[in-house]
């Protein structure tokens, strides 16, 4: 797991430790000390620790002018133990929104498992995105079907072709367009 980076070549349009608003403004980051772990398994330090034993994030790229983000996730999203989205909601997601922030892609193709535990933040994420939505772009079949499962898959737009976009191949900005007429399609 150590040589799952997060993607790096948007770092020329954005990095999230260089912009004032972002969560992660100022963190500073080796690339030789491999500090944290998913399933005991030491994961590359260019990931963003949330507060969580077993979830990692990377922010991608935030264009505060068109309204958006993508985040790149890496782990098992636990709910059940961790309560991993009121962490990702409270101390990620919370920031990002008072900044203006309303569509917000998740890439998850290194999401290796979700436990549920109830939708209460999930709810309170897509009701405070109002005219915005939230994308989930290459998430494992299972975990999408787990998702299905305990119905909180409404609050997001996610399957279909959102599961299979070559996304590393554009740049942000025509990867955001690319998302963006999916959900439209698929809201409208």
């Amino acid at each position: 797991m150590h040589q799952v980076e997060p993607f790096y070549n948007w770092r020329g349009y954005y990095i999230a430790s260089e912009d004032p608003s972002s969560p992660f403004y100022n963190r500073e980051y080796s690339e030789f000390e491999f500090n944290n772990s998913v399933y005991n398994f030491y994961i590359h330090p260019q990931w963003d620790a949330i507060g969580s034993p077993t979830l990692f994030i990377k922010i991608l790229f935030t264009d505060y002018d068109s309204g958006y983000t993508i985040i790149e996730l890496l782990g098992e999203w636990n709910d059940a133990i961790e309560n991993d989205i009121m962490i990702l909601k409270r101390d990620i997601i919370e920031p990002i929104i008072e900044n203006g922030i309303n569509k917000f892609i998740l890439i998850g193709e290194n999401v290796l498992n979700f436990h549920h535990s109830d939708d209460c933040y999930y709810e309170e994420w897509f009701d405070e995105v109002e005219e915005g939505w939230i994308a989930m772009v290459n998430f494992h079949d299972y975990v999408i079907a787990e998702f299905e499962r305990v119905n909180i898959d409404h609050y997001f737009v996610m399957g279909g072709e959102l599961e299979d976009i070559e996304w590393r191949t554009y740049t942000p900005f025509h990867f955001f367009e690319k998302v963006e007429s999916l959900v439209t399609k698929r809201i409208g």
